[in-house]
């Protein structure tokens, strides 16, 4: 018996043994698959000190002749109205446009046109300023031609005098003088294009341009840019570019203007930079990118920019830059907000270098009215808008169920009314201002319709449209009110970029960028009214390689 009890304690206690060397296995696995599902994310320091973010004077500095040779014109009294210092392409970057430099007597306000061809294709600026030295920008010149710009000098004591003068310009570049800009329609009478507006088409690549209502080429830069074409609250420009055109990474955000001068110059290092084009022969030739998508200005004047931190995970963090010095201020990564299992577990698309794009973020807008961001997810199908202090969610649109959500952000999640569509793949999605009112606002977004994640599985692929949709913060719903696309069917399907704009006029640009039947070659861009007319509707073909319309806007150039 005793033998027995022995027996058996012998056993309890192997059997524990056994459990705990069992339990221990279970955890240690338990914890290798904790650690694979749970990736290390990089610090705010790393992802500094990746981006390498910082003022340069390089390109500044290379303008520092030119701008000596401009100043000495200004000091010389011997250029008047007669005899007027003109320079076109003055900074080597921007051949249709010119400076012109001379004095006045008297203190006097200065205006001028650049004729055009045709009805409203004239070009006319003023300035605001009673002045005796005039240095005057002249912008929207014709390519190829002997331009007639007529000069308007209003001295204080209200008497007026007129100059003209003729300004020549060479032939366009070979890359854009092929390209096939067909204006199919122009009613320019109902056309949101005032004194002096464009069409600027920001490109994926390549010469960003402008067209007026002829679909005549009037500006353009010879400085390839990529994606980032803004305009700042003090009328300059902001563009992606690289060094120089040779070079394969844009990692330099500039702000400038449209005579090409440069004001500062924003310099990433090349540690972050990605790109989309994952199929070309040779690497070591494919172009990268250290801003994938997007900047803003934010109303303290610095800048918001969507990047890539430098891990396996891309295009899923935003930096914030000081204009002044060129220093990140803060650091959003997007993965420390959204759910670990939406970037960790993500598998809708797939890469051959390994990259995990679960986020693809091709959007900011700063709303002033909660100071909040929306920012736009391609790959999650994904609009959102957050408090941009706490970075809290304010609402999320999206056809991901609202059960899956953490529990803390279901009560943000909108439901979509009836005969709503669900978006996929979508861009530039933006409050409209002035549309918040009684607990609503108004979002527009420019819909692919390519469902990525979470859109419509039975409209994909079909059409793209432009929409505004009602957000309803009371009842928590979304409900479309306004579209234009679906109409124009499989012929106008976008599966990637595109944009849409509000004019002042209340017409809507929509740029369906990258036109599929022509395997991206072909872009095109319509305004509309709000009733679906179109007044203008542009098509433009033969674009190079990666050449294709990123966004269009319509600008009064300056």
């Amino acid at each position: 018996m005793g033998d027995y009890l022995k027996g058996k304690k012998w056993g309890h206690w192997i059997g524990v043994v056994v459990f705990v060397i069992v339990v221990c296995a279970g955890g240690f696995y338990g914890h290798k698959v904790y650690r694979e599902s749970h990736p290390k994310l990089l610090t705010e320091t790393q992802i500094k000190n990746n981006l390498g973010i910082h003022l340069s004077r390089q390109l500044i500095s290379s303008q520092k002749n030119l701008e000596k040779k401009y100043t000495h014109a200004e000091e010389d009294s011997d250029y008047t109205i007669e005899h007027m210092f003109v320079k076109t392409n003055p900074y080597k970057t921007s051949p249709l446009t010119a400076l012109a430099i001379f004095h006045t007597d008297q203190a006097a306000r200065v205006s001028y046109t650049v004729v055009g061809k045709t009805n409203g294709t004239s070009i006319s600026n003023d300035t605001t300023k009673n002045s005796k030295t005039h240095r005057i920008n002249v912008v929207g010149l014709y390519a190829n031609t002997a331009n007639r710009v007529e000069f308007t000098i209003t001295y204080a004591d209200g008497h007026v005098q007129k100059k003209t003068i003729m300004v020549q310009t060479q032939a366009l570049p070979k890359s854009l003088a092929n390209i096939n800009i067909q204006v199919k329609m122009a009613n320019k009478e109902q056309m949101a294009i005032g004194k002096n507006g464009l069409t600027v088409f920001t490109r994926t690549t390549k010469e960003p341009f402008a067209i007026d209502a002829d679909g005549q080429i009037r500006w353009y830069s010879t400085e390839y840019n990529q994606h980032i074409f803004k305009t700042l609250k003090n009328g300059h420009l902001l563009i992606l570019r690289k060094q120089n055109n040779s070079q394969l990474v844009y990692n330099d955000l500039v702000e400038t203007n449209y005579l090409g001068k440069i004001y500062r110059n924003y310099q990433f290092s090349n540690k972050t930079s990605s790109t989309e084009n994952l199929k070309a022969k040779h690497k070591s030739d494919v172009e990268t990118t250290a801003i994938h998508h997007d900047v803003i200005e934010l109303p303290n004047g610095n800048l918001l920019a969507t990047v890539s931190d430098g891990s396996k995970f891309i295009e899923d963090t935003m930096v914030e830059i000081n204009r002044q010095t060129g220093k990140v201020v803060r650091v959003i990564d997007l993965k420390r907000i959204f759910p670990m299992d939406m970037y960790a577990q993500y598998d809708a698309t797939k890469r051959s270098d390994g990259k995990v794009d679960w986020l693809h973020q091709n959007a900011i807008n700063y709303d002033k009215k909660d100071n909040s961001i929306i920012i736009s997810s391609r790959h999650q199908d994904l609009v959102m808008k957050l408090n941009y202090e706490t970075m809290r969610p304010i609402w999320i649109l999206s056809g991901k169920p609202k059960a899956d959500w953490p529990k803390k952000w279901q009560k943000h999640v909108l439901r979509y009314a009836n005969g709503t569509t669900i978006n996929g793949g979508q861009h530039d999605a933006r409050v409209i201002p002035g549309s918040q009112k009684d607990g609503q606002e108004t979002i527009s977004i420019y819909d692919n319709n390519y469902a990525v994640s979470y859109g419509d599985k039975k409209t994909t692929k079909k059409y793209s449209a432009d929409r505004e949709l009602r957000i309803n913060l009371k009842t928590m719903t979304a409900k479309e009110v306004w579209s234009y696309g679906q109409a124009l069917g499989t012929a106008n399907f976008t599966d990637r970029i595109g944009s849409n704009r509000l004019l002042a006029n209340g017409n809507f640009l929509i740029d369906f960028g990258y036109l599929n039947a022509k395997n991206g070659d072909a872009s095109n861009i319509v305004e509309v009214t709000r009733e679906g007319y179109q007044v203008f509707n542009v098509e433009l073909s033969n674009l190079q390689s990666k050449g294709y319309v990123y966004r269009a806007y319509r600008i009064h150039i300056s």
